[in-house]
């Protein structure tokens, strides 16, 4: 049987990961091997850390709307301001109430006193 020779084909595919790679240190940038592996494990920390980064935010989120809510009312928290809102049937996502409490406190003390009443 002949030998084949895969010039073209692999040459393209070897430097279409090394391109990927570009940006990794040592021997991760430039040995075929390594390379690869190191994408692989890269593409499998992306996947896993992008619900990661979701979850974070939304940790987040809930922390600085539970601050500000404490700190102006001693007995109303979090829990409470989410459960009026879901009784008004007001669609709000907690990334737009943290804004708000971040960017001006006494407006989010006027919604949460025009969802109490």
């Amino acid at each position: 049987m002949t030998r084949v020779r895969r010039r073209y084909i692999a040459r393209r595919r070897r430097t279409k990961i090394r391109l990927f790679a570009a940006t990794f240190r040592g021997a991760h940038s430039r040995l075929t091997r390594t390379t690869t592996q190191q994408k692989m494990r890269a593409l499998v920390s992306t996947h896993r850390d992008r619900g990661r980064r979701k979850r974070s935010f939304r940790r987040l989120w809930i922390t600085r709307i539970n601050a500000v809510t404490r700190e102006n009312r001693g007995s109303h928290s979090y829990s409470r301001l989410i459960l009026d809102l879901y009784k008004r049937q007001l669609l709000l996502n907690r990334k737009i109430p943290a804004q708000i409490a971040i960017s001006n406190r006494n407006c989010l003390d006027t919604i949460s006193d025009a969802i109490i009443k």
